[in-house]
């Protein structure tokens, strides 16, 4: 009889195997389940060398997929300042100067997580309001959804962008009254050229923008950089993930993930994208085919293709079917014509690559389908998968669309307005009460049969799973009677294990506690389906074992 390397004992397992959905105890060889049952089926598989795990009651259940992230971005973010909670000139002037002080010889300071609301409700921020913070240092302060950032006159000066820059689709640079720069800069276009001015020479966010870092780059700059990626995955590892779908890319997040793997210490299985760009040619995809075949191990691989259709909906840059409830006449600009879409979605999809489209408005999310029925329609029906991101607002006629195609749902149960750390405002009144039954509406889509996955967007939300799964299951609408989208505590589970697994075409071996698939595995501190609804956020990942390795033990 073949004897266990690990066994874990006492738990309550969730396999989410929906012919065996729970168990008590799990045997582990060779990095692979060995057997999953009671407690004596699997006490009989431990042999001398074994060795036991009691769960003490707590839950068991495979390892989570964190199904949409910036990994190189959130960790290297963990160094900046974060502006969490800061409201009022006084309490940011005493964050950013003690900030500035602590950091003399960065030539730009960033801060993280600010709010849209920063000066007060429906007060926008100005470069004089962050000249009052600090004026003679450059500055720049990024909302939670990365999507908009404001920078003090010093930074707009420096990136010579204070007369305005002509940019791109979807993209702008804030004018004020005065013909100069206002401050606020809508969109990865806008924001890059102040960006540029920092000391890091912006390598943690080359990925957003699928370039590469230039060739004056020190072996100590690569150091570091390999340091930000084992910390971002030892940070992950930590909250139970197993597997993450990096939704930025470029070679040079797989080269050093790749070197990091090499010496055994890649703790999470992790895919990078190649990152589809509008400035990039449908013929770029050539590349990442080479990307796909090149970098396919056990833990590392490159066969996602990611776009951006549009922006979000609290700067007005997602791209809506109708009018912004508070501004007529505007609708958004999407960020790839239709003609390209389908031509790039068909290219992509012949090659055999999956697709992940950013898409918040319900415009964006229509044109996105629509260039996913092309594809379809030029190369047969395939088990593509291709994803949509985010899905803030969702047309009702495009609802049955989702299940026609095979596409999956990738959501995030930290944005709903008011559900964990975002503000209702500016983003109930630009999406108009008419809209609100069909924003975030995994209910409709549940019932329509849709494959669903969850994630947090780190750095955009909060890593942490059990918030997410907490916001899931609390989720509430927005007016008396509308539906209120919430997820059973099952459900939201499944939406972080075997939803993920799904969406990353991996569920024939991850995202089920079964014989024979990897041990990608995570014990928890606790029963979570005896914990309060309220207490979910409070639980956190005790043990975590990827393929049968022990990534993170509290």
């Amino acid at each position: 009889m073949t004897k266990a390397d690990l066994v874990i004992l006492n738990g309550r397992v969730l396999t989410m195997d929906a012919d065996h959905p729970h168990a008590e105890a799990v045997a582990v060889t060779g990095g692979h389940i060995l057997a999953v049952g009671s407690n004596a089926d699997i006490h009989d598989l431990a042999g001398p060398g074994t060795r036991r795990i009691d769960a003490q009651g707590a839950t068991v259940m495979p390892g989570m997929v964190e199904a949409h992230l910036h990994l190189f971005g959130g960790a290297f973010g963990m160094r900046l300042l974060h502006l969490d909670g800061i409201q009022g000139l006084p309490a940011l002037r005493d964050k950013v100067q003690a900030y500035a002080r602590a950091n003399p010889d960065e030539a730009l300071l960033i801060c993280k997580a600010a709010d849209y609301n920063l000066f007060g409700d429906s007060i926008a921020t100005t470069r004089q309001m962050l000249d009052e913070a600090l004026a003679d240092r450059p500055l720049i302060l990024f909302a939670g959804d990365h999507h908009t950032a404001w920078a003090n006159t010093i930074a707009l000066k420096r990136a010579g962008i204070f007369n305005g820059r002509a940019l791109g689709p979807g993209n702008e640079i804030v004018m004020g009254e005065d013909g100069f720069a206002a401050g606020e800069l809508r969109e990865h276009e806008a924001s890059e050229p102040v960006m540029a001015l920092r000391s890091s020479g912006g390598r943690e966010n080359l990925g957003l923008a699928g370039v590469e870092p230039d060739a004056t780059l020190t072996a100590a700059e690569r150091a570091d950089d390999i340091a930000v990626m084992r910390e971002g995955l030892a940070f992950c590892a930590s909250h139970g993930f197993t597997s993450l779908h990096n939704m930025d890319g470029n070679r040079y997040q797989l080269d050093l993930l790749s070197e990091i793997e090499s010496n055994g210490d890649l703790l999470c299985r992790t895919e990078i994208p190649f990152h589809l760009t509008p400035q990039k040619p449908v013929s770029s995809l050539e590349e990442a085919s080479a990307l796909a075949e090149e970098f396919n191990t056990d833990r590392l691989s490159a066969g996602r293709v990611k776009m951006f259709m549009d922006g979000v909906i609290d700067s007005a840059t997602a791209v809506m079917v109708a009018d912004y409830a508070d501004r007529p006449g505007w609708r958004g600009e999407p960020l790839h014509c239709a003609e390209r879409f389908c031509q790039a979605a068909t290219e992509a999809d012949r090659r055999g690559l999956q697709i992940s489209v950013h898409a918040i408005g319900d415009g964006a999310v229509r044109r996105v389908l629509d260039g996913y029925e092309a594809a379809q329609k030029a190369n047969g029906k395939r088990d593509s998968r291709h994803r949509i991101e985010h899905i803030e607002v969702l047309h009702p006629d495009d609802l049955p669309r989702f299940g026609e195609l095979g596409v999956v749902a990738s959501m995030q149960p930290p944005h709903p307005p008011g559900a964990m750390d975002f503000p209702l405002e500016p983003w109930l009144s630009h999406v108009g009460e008419a809209r609100w039954p069909w924003s975030f509406p995994l209910s409709y889509l549940r019932e329509e049969g849709v494959a669903i996955a969850f994630a947090s967007d780190w750095p955009v939300s909060d890593l942490n799973p059990m918030r997410g799964v907490k916001a899931a299951v609390e989720r509430q609408p927005w007016k008396a009677g509308h539906p209120g989208h919430a997820s059973t505590l099952q459900q939201a589970l499944h939406g972080y294990t075997l939803g993920g697994a799904y969406a990353g075409k991996d569920d024939h071996r991850l995202g089920r506690i079964v014989p024979g698939l990897v041990a990608d595995i995570v014990i928890m501190d606790r029963d979570l389906e005896a914990t309060p609804i309220d207490e979910l956020d409070q639980a956190k990942a005790a043990l975590t074992l990827c393929g049968g390795q022990i990534t993170w033990e509290m």
